[in-house]
């Protein structure tokens, strides 16, 4: 099971002055060549001992600030997160051969901006942030149902429904992030921007990694 990547390179001159505008170019890459959620990522945390999880999250937002995606604070990476905010994020864009690696620390957003965002949520997303103690045990799916039918219940479709107060963004400030071109014969191009002074100031360092 092995691909030939015949794709076009990356090179140093092509490259938007911040990684910020050239993930742009490249996110807009992606939508139109109609990849199925291409704001889909996987995220990478890790508790106060070092043992790391990842799992699928969806990128809501970005700009020059950092990624922002939304959870439950109380969920696996939520509270490790609160234990140790170096996070890691992977965009996996494979139809392309391409890959977005991001590393950085994380900061809850304020809560005016989740609210804002939750209700932007269809209706049924806003009941299953209450309805879901995320990343714990439950009995059954049907005790899962019946918490969402008790909430439907309380707040019918076209009624306000609030934003969890253990449910919020975190933003991603980048300390890297590395655009991954595959090449033939396995010489990919890999181009990273290193941040160099404090976060918001908008100096990089451009670095060529062997594949």
């Amino acid at each position: 099971m092995r691909a030939h990547y015949r794709h076009e390179g990356l090179a140093e001159p092509d490259l938007a002055a911040s990684p910020y505008d050239q993930f742009a170019r490249w996110f807009k890459d992606a939508a139109a060549a109609g990849l199925h959620e291409p704001n889909a990522m996987v995220v990478s945390t890790a508790d106060a001992a070092g043992r790391p999880s990842s799992r699928t999250v969806l990128l809501k937002a970005f700009d020059e600030r950092g990624f922002v995606f939304f959870t439950n604070y109380t969920s696996r990476k939520g509270r490790e997160l609160a234990e140790n905010p170096y996070i890691s994020l992977l965009f996996p864009w494979h139809p392309l051969a391409r890959q977005v690696i991001v590393t950085g620390t994380a900061e809850r957003i304020g809560r005016d901006e989740t609210a804002a965002y939750f209700r932007t949520r269809p209706h049924g997303s806003q009941l299953g942030a209450w309805a879901s103690d995320q990343s714990t045990t439950v009995a059954s799916r049907a005790e899962l149902e019946h918490a969402y039918d008790e909430l439907a219940a309380r707040y019918p479709e076209g009624e306000q429904v609030p934003a969890p107060p253990h449910w919020g963004g975190y933003r991603i400030t980048a300390e890297t992030i590395e655009f991954w071109q595959g090449r033939l014969n396995r010489l990919h191009d890999r181009l990273r921007y290193v941040r160099e002074g404090a976060p918001g100031a908008g100096q990089w360092r451009v670095e060529r990694l062997a594949p």
